[in-house]
């Protein structure tokens, strides 16, 4: 009789840890309560005095037990079933605090902004004087722009126009134009820009001023070749 009166409480104690461990801690108080009535049980198979205590120190147990040990991971995503708002995630895929697999955000496209016309102005090309064969600066400068019309107009038309100031006559500035305009073109071209690129080589020569030719910083300014990039 005193072997069964061991070993029954061990029993029942056992049975209500065990039936604990499946619950949530939201249902502790109802393992608690079932271990307050094991622990009057086993406290009754001592004897009756021990009844209260037993169902007291037993209840207590068990809630703690189940506390610490209930709350499961049902879906092993490591976030407690009891506040899982995502419950059955698939295995391996990442989850937030909630236990949701985080909401993908909509990828960023950034708009691609094509200027169909442009035009680029190089009035520090001055070739050599009183001609239009190009200086070595003059070549370096244009190297720069050989490189952008590859890369950023390959496709492009490019209309291309010389300009002078108003000193000597206008029959001249007309041709010294076209002859500078002709030869910032055949330089482009060895560099790698294409020839068929080019629609159209003019020499405006005086004719379209955008300064004043009564100053010196006006007539250099009017002293330009200009490539018109369509795309």
């Amino acid at each position: 009789m005193s072997i069964m009166r061991t070993a029954l409480p061990l029993v029942l104690l056992t049975g209500v840890l065990t039936g604990c461990a499946g619950l949530q801690k939201t249902d502790w108080p109802t393992c608690a309560a079932v271990g307050g009535v094991t622990g009057a049980a086993i406290g009754a198979t001592q004897s009756s005095t021990y009844a209260g205590y037993g169902a007291l120190l037993v209840g207590g147990m068990a809630g703690a037990y189940c506390w610490v040990h209930g709350d499961g991971d049902e879906d092993g995503d490591g976030v407690p079933d009891s506040r899982d708002k995502c419950p059955g995630t698939p295995k391996g895929v990442k989850v937030d605090a909630n236990g949701c697999p985080p909401v993908a955000q909509p990828a960023v496209v950034e708009e691609v902004v094509v200027v169909k016309e442009e035009t680029i102005v190089i009035r520090d090309v001055h070739f050599q004087f009183d001609s239009a064969k190009l200086t070595a600066a003059d070549k370096t400068k244009l190297d720069l722009i050989a490189t952008r019309l590859k890369k950023e107009a390959p496709g492009a038309q490019l209309r291309v126009s010389g300009h002078t100031d108003s000193v000597g006559k206008d029959a001249y500035n007309q041709k010294l134009s076209d002859k500078r305009a002709h030869s910032v073109v055949e330089y482009l071209i060895s560099q790698g820009v294409p020839r068929g690129n080019f629609v159209s080589v003019t020499g405006a020569g005086e004719s379209h001023p955008v300064a004043d030719n009564k100053t010196a910083e006006g007539r250099a300014l009017n002293r330009r070749v200009e490539i018109q990039i369509n795309r």
